[in-house]
């Protein structure tokens, strides 16, 4: 049970996210069904508590000049990795950004991506978790097989 808590842990922390949290998760002994189940269900959960964060308290802290400018440094960087696929494609280029399970991208930069350039709450809901879904999907069988378990 501590071992599926702290793959969860890992999978809503920015530094790991699902990436982290499945393969911690299954090569702590958790199940692979369970480990890719509870990783995903945490690393989603994200976009609620991001996206709150983003529309309603970043208004008041934008005044603290401090914050002001670490905010403007992690918009800069989610621009560079994430802008021009949004820009160009909206919702299947943020979905794809998401998707590929490398550092950088997920649904923390898939989040403050889709608030920069503005796409509606549903559909950065959406296409954050399809493309959740499927980074976890490619990270879980690729646990999986490094660690001998998969059976063909």
């Amino acid at each position: 049970m501590v071992e599926i808590i702290n793959g969860m842990l890992w999978s809503i922390s920015p530094f790991g996210e699902a990436k982290v949290g499945i393969p911690y998760a299954i090569l702590n002994g958790v199940n692979p069904i369970l480990a890719f189940l509870f990783c995903f269900i945490a690393n989603v959960l994200v976009f609620p508590v991001m996206h709150f964060f983003l529309h309603f308290i970043n208004k008041h802290l934008l005044g603290w000049r401090l914050y002001k400018i670490g905010a403007i440094k992690i918009a800069k960087r989610a621009k560079k990795g994430a802008g021009k696929n949004v820009l160009k494609y909206g919702f299947w280029g943020l979905l794809i950004f998401v998707m590929v399970p490398i550092p950088g991208t997920g649904v923390y930069a898939g989040t403050i991506a889709a608030y920069l350039f503005r796409i509606p709450k549903g559909r950065a809901f959406a296409a954050n978790s399809i493309g959740i879904f499927f980074s976890c999907v490619i990270v879980w069988v690729a646990t999986i097989a490094a660690s001998g378990e998969l059976v063909l």
